[in-house]
């Protein structure tokens, strides 16, 4: 009998652990998704690491003409807007070349852009 006395307060914080378990189980699928994307649209269009936590990467956000290119400086606690440039439809649909090179190249083919723009 003590035995069972001193068993009855595990069996029963047990049972609450089970039952809540199984509440936020059901919580869980009745919720809308919170993972779902609410903001603009974000596309990475090249990467280029400056070291071995260090990067430097250029992102679209938006579409069509309130598109908005960044140059951002990504460090594992920070990040940082290192430049941003308006980005033109033509180039929203051109595929952007991989590695170094590409990302050079692009970044040259942005300045250009609003380097001509008045």
């Amino acid at each position: 009998m003590d035995m069972l006395q001193n068993a009855l307060p595990a069996l029963g914080l047990l049972l609450i652990m089970v039952i809540m378990a199984v509440v936020l189980t059901r919580m869980r699928h009745r919720l809308p998704r919170v993972g779902s994307q609410q903001g603009p649209a974000l596309r990475v269009l090249s990467s280029l690491p400056l070291g071995p936590q260090h990067r430097m990467v250029t992102v679209q956000v938006g579409d069509g003409d309130d598109a908005v290119c960044l140059v951002l400086g990504v460090a594992p606690g920070a990040m940082q807007t290192l430049h941003t440039l308006p980005f033109a439809s033509a180039q929203a649909q051109a595929v952007p070349e991989e590695g170094a090179a590409g990302f050079a190249a692009r970044l040259a083919q942005l300045t250009k852009v609003r380097h001509a723009q008045p």
